[in-house]
């Protein structure tokens, strides 16, 4: 479906200002909501965030550097153009699958020093606000932004050290008690009774990947590139605060609803699901072996779930670990386990390292050979990096893989920058410190729903029971519905789901596709209890860090009879008990880290289960 777009003007260009336009303010936003300040004092451009009567983010500075031009400083006013932005598209994955928008914009034209021109697009909707610069003319390579983040003293802070891979654990702090250096996107604040989450959208080769750079208690903007090559105008990418209450922001489509519409015209291919992910479960022996990757496609069958994710190996040298064979195009045994899969009504995935993939003619190569042999999607590994030139790079392979029809799981990798709306294949992205990680602090685990999935499908691998893991089995059953992943890879072995048959069942359920999300409860780090549906069934998920404790789980939002299944941790393993309730409150019990899983179906006088 394509994106539905109306847009009507309010304000046309105001020309010719008066000359006190130096310390005028501009306010974009509606009252009583997350609302953007912008004020013009002695030159310089300044954002402030209010929610209400609260002020979320203090006066930060705005602005951009190029080769040829400062429109940091010396700025003057020339015009302002308001209009609201209202539009309707679908996703193939997230939170929900149809999206409505509505943003109220508006554009400050700004004069620098020898005549250069900024246009600051600022735009906000119901959960944040979030702002742009546009340049009309090549000024040269952007040498940085002002770009930066003045977060109110004593707010506690959840963020993750920033590596390339985007693969460090959430820790808490307070805004300006974090240690100097370099942090993660999505970063989290709450001031008051306010959470403020610092995101990004719409990065591509134009730009280059940001960073936040924290001192004295203010996140700046840093980009990966010292300089970022410009060719023509440009508009950067937003700069997007996620504003509101804990629910708000955990349900935030923000970061998507400001990327570019979907480039992927038919999508009827496209196909979310359950995946049986074999390297957690096999390992090395698995990546290289048809005999064993044919019995997880039996395992799969079994289950109901649609997908084998082959992981490394299975191209490499058998002689030797890590090398390619150059002749695997002939040698492969790819083809057959394909044929095997589809007979059994499951389709392959599989590993390519960025190496094969980083140039034209290998991308002529790979992709069309998969293609050919049916293979459904790939797992791309080990860009690690977000300069510029690495964004170009995806701006190769995202068309070419939806040409070959390949649905995409990127690990290594960036995150999610509105890429789910604009490329609606890529299914997943890791960009997470994930299950593949031998130290999980359960405070990071129950960080993640209200941080790093909040932007976009994260593949943190969950259900690799026969694992050392940080959570109870309630807990890690109750991530497949927690952790939203358009690919959910489930990394445990059969034989730890066939000693667990409650969490065996449960899986067979839980689909990869919501049509709505809901947070029910928690604090990040302490604890969180979720809700999503699916068509007519709601799936919740929940868990806590630290000491047993009982869960109080709300239920209001749903009205009538409804059967309710839960599954949760029991003093020899995983029970389900189920229960008719009419809305209020359901109290489950869980131990030290531990968690739940449930599912609720309409209740009718034949109803005995909701598992189909």
């Amino acid at each position: 479906m394509k994106s539905v777009v109306a847009v009507a003007l309010l304000a046309g260009v105001l020309t010719a200002p008066p000359a006190s336009a130096d310390g005028r303010e501009w306010t974009v936003g509606r009252h009583g909501g997350p609302a953007a300040h912008v004020r013009l004092t002695d030159g310089a451009v300044t954002v402030s965030v209010t929610r209400g009567r609260e002020t979320v983010l203090e006066p930060s500075p705005v602005g951009i550097r190029t080769e040829q031009a400062d429109l940091t400083t010396g700025l003057r006013y020339t015009g302002r153009r308001d209009r609201w932005v209202r539009e309707h598209y679908t996703t193939t994955v997230g939170k929900q699958r149809r999206r409505d928008v509505a943003m109220t914009e508006t554009r400050l034209a700004f004069t620098g020093a020898g005549g250069a021109r900024m246009t600051l697009v600022v735009r906000a909707a119901a959960d944040g606000v979030a702002y742009r610069y546009e340049l009309p003319a090549d000024y040269g390579a952007v040498l940085g932004e002002a770009s930066a983040f003045d977060v109110p003293d004593g707010a506690p802070a959840w963020l993750g050290r920033y590596r390339r891979d985007n693969e460090n654990p959430y820790l808490q702090y307070t805004s300006e008690t974090a240690p100097a250096g370099e942090y993660l996107t999505p970063a989290l604040f709450q001031v008051g009774d306010t959470y403020l989450s610092v995101a990004e959208s719409d990065v591509d080769g134009r730009y280059s990947g940001g960073r936040l750079v924290h001192e004295n208690g203010v996140y700046r903007v840093g980009l990966w590139d010292a300089a970022v090559a410009v060719d023509g105008p440009l508009r950067t990418p937003w700069r997007v605060l996620m504003v509101g209450d804990l629910a708000t922001v955990t349900e935030s489509t923000l970061v998507d609803d400001l990327a570019p519409p979907s480039r992927v015209r038919d999508r009827s291919w496209i196909e979310p699901g359950q995946v049986l992910w074999t390297w957690l479960a096999g390992g090395r022996p698995a990546g290289q072996s048809l005999e064993l990757q044919k019995g997880y496609v039996d395992y799969a069958t079994q289950r109901g779930w649609p997908y084998v994710a082959v992981d490394a190996g299975w191209y490499f040298d058998p002689q030797q670990w890590d090398v390619t064979d150059p002749d695997w195009p002939t040698n492969s045994w790819m083809p057959q386990l394909v044929q095997y899969a589809a007979e059994r009504n499951v389709r392959i995935i599989v590993w390519i390292h960025f190496r094969d993939l980083d140039t034209p003619e290998e991308r002529d190569l790979w992709l069309p050979t998969l293609h050919r042999w049916g293979v459904a999607g790939v797992k791309i590994d080990f860009m690690d990096s977000e300069a510029q030139e690495r964004f170009r790079w995806y701006d190769e392979i995202l068309p070419a893989t939806a040409a070959n029809r390949l649905l995409v799981n990127f690990h290594g990798s960036t995150i999610p920058k509105g890429i789910h709306r604009t490329w609606p294949h890529v299914m997943t992205m890791e960009g997470v410190h994930g299950a593949e990680k031998r130290e999980l602090p359960i405070t990071h685990v129950t960080t993640l729903p209200f941080t790093r999935n909040v932007i976009g499908s994260m593949d943190y691998t969950p259900e690799a029971f026969h694992r050392a893991h940080p959570t109870s089995d309630g807990y890690e059953l109750g991530l497949s519905v927690l952790f939203e992943s358009g690919l959910q890879n489930l990394a445990g072995t059969p034989e730890s789901y066939d000693q667990r048959p409650e969490a065996r069942a449960f899986l067979e359920q839980v689909p990869a596709t919501w049509d709505e999300t809901r947070l029910l409860a928690g604090k990040p780090a302490e604890s969180v209890v979720m809700a999503r549906r699916h068509g007519d069934r709601w799936f919740l998920g929940g868990g806590v860090a630290g000491e047993a404790r009982t869960l109080a789980v709300p239920l209001h939002f749903l009205q009538g009879r409804w059967l309710l299944e839960i599954v949760h941790d029991g003093p020899a393993g995983l029970v389900r008990e189920t229960q008719v309730v009419r809305g209020g409150t359901v109290d489950v019990n869980v131990p030290a880290n531990g968690g739940f899983a449930a599912v609720a179906c309409r209740a009718t006088a034949h109803t005995t289960t909701c598992y189909r």
